[in-house]
């Protein structure tokens, strides 16, 4: 029998131990590793190209990073499940971490784009571990508080990574970019180990290896075709269809591998729940509409509005700032009522309405009003944000709920790959067209190179040929919100057929919920 003054249950007041805090301020130090890394390293850049050379590769310094990042994420949740959820996210910090130690140490391109897979290799595990870990810790009725926390930490990496970014190289020099993370990794490490107590497992089944290879091969597939399609080859080309072949093929092959593993990465039988299946599809379209606003308001505010790039982060707040209110409000009344279902359909709504009345704006726009279409895209994905985490992991045994963590994550993750193409291809095209229309051959030769040009290079041109940039970019954002209003309407007819099962930990059973017995909790060493 597990003493009670031990374990992470809220006390009378609702107050969690001190010891239970400890612990989730260090999974949100992790989390923020993971997420602030790229925000940090994109204002870096310029700084390590001019160092090490090798500007041809220069993109394989985030692609390597994401790709190893997406394809170990599944496995980091198995892993978990299987052996225990300490060991395993302990081992990923560490991974970050030497990734880290090494990238900021590399001599030349080649050396750093190795550095950050083995990077991005221990932020697969970060993500997943801190998402199954608050779910091995917080009942569901009660990890609607943390959503705020959750949230605030993603705000805060992408409005100050940027700044911290160009800080850091400005003062420090790049290596500094990587090196920041060794104290920070050091103290979750230190927290981590100290305090939290989750019982061990040790499982006789072995890992599906031939799984994680298909899945792996699959998602490297995918990832490529999203990061390669439209800029390094024609969506087209023999290039692209190679890795389409091969990415539905690996895909095929694991699904079909995982009705026969006798311990498989992906279990199937956890999207029999048909709210996990919906939590998917809803994850998936707001890391779709998600990654590509942030792409393109950037770029929006700078090319049309003039605004600086160096404070490209703050030019997020409106949007972020409203994700992070929403989130702590829909996890409070989730928390209070148990209730869940109307934050994706209010969530989606949001989202159409916002990314519409982003698709209008257009040269003459001002900040506040771009703004306040902003705040509106963020009430939006405030609502679906840690919804979807908290429904997904509700709809699954305890058992899976590693899994069901890097499932979601990983759906996210892919939508984001995807918005960011698919977005970013309709985007090109059209700033093409706009800059041939108004500009004719000298427009087209300004952008052939590339579709987004920065702040500097804007200055240079001559008032016309700005001027017809200036319109190309409110019709290429045009284009790309249009197709994510259309895009939400999936995540709004999905969120429909939610059905609001029960929280688990909410307090008396309720008619018809399934008489399924709370896992032992885990045991927190007190402080």
């Amino acid at each position: 029998m597990t003493d009670t003054t031990d374990t992470p249950a809220a006390d009378a007041g609702g107050k969690q131990p001190k010891s239970v805090r400890v612990v989730l301020l260090a999974l949100m130090i992790a989390m923020m590793l993971a997420m602030l890394d790229n925000m940090i390293i994109g204002t870096a850049m310029p700084t390590i190209v001019g160092e090490l050379g090798g500007l041809e590769h220069l993109a394989w310094v985030v692609t390597a990073y994401t790709l190893a990042t997406a394809a170990s994420t599944p496995l980091w949740g198995k892993l978990g499940d299987m052996y225990g959820r300490k060991g395993t996210f302990i081992t990923s910090i560490v991974i970050f971490l030497v990734g880290s130690a090494l990238s900021g140490m590399a001599q030349n391109m080649g050396e750093l784009i190795g550095f950050r897979a083995v990077q991005g290799l221990g932020a697969g595990g970060l993500v997943v571990g801190v998402m199954a870990i608050i779910g091995d810790l917080i009942p569901p009725r009660e990890r609607g508080k943390y959503q705020g926390m959750m949230a605030g930490v993603m705000a805060l990496a992408m409005i100050g990574g940027p700044l911290v970014g160009g800080t850091i190289t400005d003062n420090w020099g790049w290596r500094w970019a990587f090196y920041i993370n060794l104290p920070l990794g050091a103290v979750a490490l230190a927290a981590v180990g100290a305090v939290l107590h989750l019982p061990k497992k040790r499982s006789e089944a072995r890992i599906d290896y031939l799984g994680a290879a298909l899945l792996t091969v699959g998602i490297t597939a995918i990832v490529l075709v999203t990061t390669w399609g439209g800029t390094e080859y024609a969506w087209t080309s023999a290039r692209i269809m190679e890795l389409v072949g091969i990415g539905v093929a690996a895909l095929v092959g694991f699904v079909f591998w995982q009705t026969r593993a006798a311990e498989p990465i992906l279990p199937l039988h956890i999207f029999r729940s048909l709210n996990f299946t919906l939590m998917s599809v809803i994850g998936f379209i707001t890391g779709f509409v998600m990654f590509g606003a942030t792409l393109f308001l950037p770029l929006y505010q700078q090319s049309v509005q003039g605004a600086s790039a160096t404070n490209s982060g703050l030019l997020l707040l409106p949007m972020l700032g409203a994700m992070l209110v929403t989130s702590m409000v829909a996890g409070r009344v989730t928390t209070n009522t148990g209730k869940y279902k109307v934050f994706p359909i209010a969530g989606s709504a949001l989202m159409i309405v916002g990314l519409y009345l982003l698709s209008t704006m257009d040269t003459g726009t001002s900040r506040l009003t771009s703004g306040v279409f902003m705040a509106v895209v963020g009430l939006g994905m405030g609502c679906l944000m840690q919804i979807t985490m908290l429904v997904a992991q509700n709809s699954v045994e305890m058992k899976d709920m590693g899994v069901a963590s890097s499932s979601t994550t990983l759906f996210r993750t892919l939508g984001s790959s995807f918005g960011v193409a698919i977005m970013g291809a309709l985007f090109n095209n059209r700033v093409q067209d706009v800059m041939s229309e108004r500009a004719g051959a000298l427009g087209s030769k300004v952008t052939e190179q590339s579709a987004q040009l920065d702040a500097e290079s804007l200055e240079k041109l001559p008032v016309l040929i700005r001027e017809a940039y200036q319109h190309a970019v409110s019709a290429g954002t045009h284009t790309a919100f249009l197709l994510g209003a259309v895009v939400a309407v999936i995540a709004l007819a999905a969120a429909v057929f939610v059905k609001e099962v029960p929280l688990k930990g909410a307090g008396p059973k309720e008619d018809g919920e399934p008489d399924t017995p709370a896992a032992q909790p885990p045991m927190v060493e007190a402080v």
